[in-house]
C-alpha cells in the first residue's frame, strides 16, 4: 500500500467505514496484483492496462466507481439497492457483513479485467 492510500485509509473517521475500505482494498490487490495503485480524483484508484476503478469513503461507507455492468459476476442483481447512478456503488458496513469475499472478487476482480 502506498503511501498515499495509507495516508487516505488513516483518515477515514469511522472504524467500520475503514475497516470495510481496507477489506475492498485488499480483494482488489488479491485479484489483480499487478494493479498501480495511486490517488485519482482524491481517493485511491487502481490500474491494470486500460482498466480502472475507484473507492472512496464517505460518511456512512465505501463507494465504488468504474465498476463494469457486463462483468460485475451478478453483483447488482443480488444486491439492486446498492447502486447509485451509472457506475456508481454505496456501501454501509451493514450492508458489507451480509456480501461474501467472493461476492466482492466477483465484482471487483471483473472491473480490472482486460
Amino acid at each position: 500500500m502506498g503511501d498515499g492510500v495509507r495516508a487516505y485509509l488513516a483518515n477515514i473517521e469511522s472504524p467500520a467505514t475503514r475497516d470495510l475500505f481496507a477489506r475492498l482494498h485488499v480483494i482488489i490487490l488479491d485479484a489483480h496484483p499487478d494493479a498501480e495503485v495511486a490517488l485519482s480524483y482524491g481517493m485511491p484508484g487502481y490500474r491494470v492496462g486500460r482498466r480502472r476503478l475507484n473507492l472512496g469513503a464517505w460518511a456512512h461507507g465505501v463507494s465504488v466507481y468504474g465498476w463494469r455492468k457486463d462483468d460485475d459476476g451478478g453483483f447488482v442483481a443480488r444486491h439492486p439497492e446498492l447502486a447509485h447512478g451509472k457506475s456508481t456503488l454505496r456501501i454501509r458496513p451493514a450492508d458489507a457483513e451480509a456480501i461474501s469475499d467472493d461476492e466482492f472478487r466477483g465484482l471487483l476482480g471483473g472491473a480490472l479485467e482486460p
